[in-house]
């Protein structure tokens, strides 16, 4: 069974993970942290940081707020626990901080925790290796109206895998409302809709005069991303130090199957 700290266990996602152990053997969150102070509810103690954790457990996973991370890392440092790190919007000095962490533990970071997200951005890939440049390349993202960060976390990884495989010849535009030009051959867009409840959809649109390939993704409920994560826990509850993504846990089913 693997234990799991939750980080962040009173927002969405939080509650999410909480409510899918709760019929799942092999996980059970023994402990969680929130800023909220009167947390109820729950039928594990909810501290009001992971510093102050009494309750031992094996792998800390966060779905916090960026601001906090910091101070998520030390503890995890401190401990000595693996983390999961599941918060976007994070700033490049807490990114630093987690790859400087990983040296010393196992550190978990991606953008967006859902397997078919992850997916996605493997075909974007080899779509823009095989369409660019006879193509403009565009990413559509929309969420719910609570969402802070934007163009989402999710967006902009999608955009960083295209472009590190395009020699990061492309310079992102994230608005055109004050710019009075034609759109530049090497420009990759990124357009935000926020609104109502929505989860997470993305686009990535390649376009030519003749035709239009587009690449989608759309989480229907929040499980998706706790599914990742507690395959995230999992993954890196018994490993060495280092820093881990998604892509990890793709090619290890990936080489499994190929060895049955």
């Amino acid at each position: 069974m693997t234990r799991i700290f939750l980080n962040g266990c009173c927002g969405r996602m939080g509650r999410a993970i909480s409510n899918m152990v709760l019929d799942n053997d092999a996980f059970e969150v023994v402990a969680g942290s929130d800023i909220i102070s009167n947390a109820t509810g729950f039928s594990y103690p909810v501290f009001d940081s992971l510093a102050h954790c009494t309750v031992d457990y094996d792998v800390i996973v966060d779905f916090s707020n960026a601001k906090g991370v910091p101070a998520v890392i030390e503890a995890a440092l401190a401990a000595g626990k693996p983390l999961v790190c599941c918060t976007t919007g994070l700033e490049d000095s807490t990114v630093a901080a987690l790859m400087d962490a990983s040296k010393e533990i196992p550190v978990f970071k991606s953008a967006n925790m859902s397997v078919g997200i992850n997916v996605l951005i493997g075909l974007v890939k080899q779509a823009a290796k095989t369409l660019y440049p006879g193509f403009d390349i565009e990413i559509v993202e929309a969420h719910h109206r609570r969402k802070l960060d934007a163009p989402s976390g999710t967006a902009l990884m999608i955009a960083n895998a295209i472009n590190a495989e395009l020699n990061y010849e492309l310079d992102y535009v994230y608005d055109r409302h004050d710019r009075m030009e034609q759109r530049g051959d090497k420009e990759l867009g990124l357009s935000s809709i926020r609104g109502g409840n929505i989860v997470g959809e993305h686009e990535v649109y390649f376009i030519s005069d003749e035709e239009t390939v587009k690449i989608s993704h759309s989480a229907k409920t929040r499980d998706a991303f706790a599914r990742g994560a507690l395959a995230a826990a999992e993954f890196v509850k018994d490993i060495k130090p280092g820093l881990y993504s998604m892509n990890d846990i793709i090619d290890k089913a990936l080489n499994k199957e190929e060895n049955n």
